[in-house]
């Protein structure tokens, strides 16, 4: 009975394993790899503010296998920890305190779990990062003159003058610039040098807004030199969609669709010096992108960097050129190449000229701002420290990449 009882359990445990077995080899079945916490994000720039701080980053380059629900900024000083929440860069952090340095990081979450920390970036919150700045005390009251060669229009006097009185910075000049320029006309400029009756005023007291204004134009805030020579960051220059060929595009006074950039590409020349510069039809010299002679003549070179202020805008903030601290809120760390935040487009845009006649980066539309991608925000500006402003103030930047320029104002 016994044996009975063995062999029938035997033959009842083949029948059920052969039953597991069974879908083994169905076909109908999936197989799925493991889901982890998603990578840790990299870090970008921290933007201070009144109490609180924009943290920028990117996102990992693995989510886990699990979609990202969320991210969270931590900052940490003072003994005090604070944290922030979103689902995309930058995360505000806010109930900071004033003047007391910051570590800030970032974590990713997905359904299974949280990633390891970002690195670390370093921020000050200020009341004036939010709140209103004075600059009454730079550069209040000063004046020049120089006279150069100015190609075909010969020897000309540039002339300036800044005068505080209390409540505006107030510029009177002739636009004409301080320093050498290219030779206009030009195969790609056919405009004369001629020099205009500049009348400028900004506040003194500069703050944040909650939205942006255009640069130049009808409506737009101008930006001036400390000279009184206009950044004009935009052309007049449109290309139609249903462009053939180049000489399809009006670079004067276009009115289509596609607008064309005067720096960062070679398929359309503007006729630009040394200087990023170049003549408007009225004769008016204007910068496009960096004034490089400006950054020489401080004494500003890749091997000797300088945080060198250049103008001001028009909602009061300072300018500079190029170079800035690593760390915005620290003037002891070193000076670097800021970067300007916009990526090129990898696809054109729908119903763009094709990228056989204008390759992308060509046309304004090309590129898009990334937080965090670079040092700046959309208006190419930033909160820190600067030689003139030791306590931080915001201000924008002329960059070698895109915009090149401020293309919208914060104040």
């Amino acid at each position: 009975m016994t044996g009975f009882v063995a062999r029938w359990l035997t033959v009842m445990l083949i029948a059920a394993l052969a039953g597991c077995g069974g879908s083994s080899d169905s076909g109908s079945g999936t197989t799925t790899g493991t889901v982890t916490a998603p990578g840790a994000p990299t870090i970008g720039t921290a933007t201070a503010g009144n109490a609180s701080a924009a943290i920028g980053f990117t996102a990992p380059a693995s989510t886990g296998g699990s979609a990202i629900t969320g991210y969270t900024a931590t900052c940490t000083g003072g003994s005090a920890t604070r944290t922030g929440s979103g689902t995309a860069s930058p995360i505000a952090v806010t109930g900071l305190t004033n003047g007391t340095a910051y570590a800030c990081t970032v974590t990713a979450t997905n359904a299974v779990g949280t990633s390891a920390a970002s690195g670390s970036v370093a921020v000050t919150p200020s009341a004036s990062a939010g709140g209103t700045t004075s600059t009454a005390s730079v550069l209040c009251g000063i004046n020049g003159t120089y006279t150069g060669t100015y190609s075909t229009s010969g020897t000309l006097t540039s002339v300036w003058s800044w005068a505080c009185n209390g409540t505006n910075r107030v510029l009177t000049a002739n636009g004409l610039p301080d320093h050498a320029v290219g030779t206009f006309p030009n195969a790609g400029n056919p405009n004369t040098i001629a020099a205009q009756s500049i009348s400028f005023s900004a506040t003194l007291t500069p703050a944040k807004g909650s939205t942006n204004t255009g640069v130049g134009g009808p409506t737009g805030k101008n930006v001036y030199s400390l000279a009184g020579v206009k950044f004009d960051p935009g052309t007049a220059g449109t290309c139609p969609a249903t462009m053939t060929s180049t000489a399809s595009c009006n670079l004067a006074n276009g009115t289509d669709t596609w607008h064309i950039e005067a720096l960062g590409q070679s398929s359309f020349n503007f006729g630009t010096d040394t200087n990023n510069a170049h003549v408007q039809p009225n004769g008016q010299y204007h910068y496009h992108g960096i004034p490089e002679a400006l950054l020489t003549k401080a004494g500003a070179s890749d091997t000797n960097r300088k945080m060198v202020l250049v103008g001001w805008a028009g909602d009061g903030f300072p300018v500079y050129a190029r170079y800035c601290y690593s760390t915005a809120t620290d003037a002891a760390s070193a000076v670097k190449v800021c970067t300007g935040s916009y990526v090129k487009d990898t696809v054109a845009d729908a119903g763009r000229p094709s990228v056989t006649l204008v390759p992308l980066g060509a046309f304004t539309s090309d590129w898009t701002y990334s937080a965090g991608s670079g040092d700046l925000d959309d208006c190419n500006g930033r909160f820190g420290v600067t030689p003139e402003f030791p306590a931080g103030i915001y201000y924008y930047m002329a960059t070698d990449s895109y915009p090149y320029f401020s293309r919208c104002l914060k104040g």
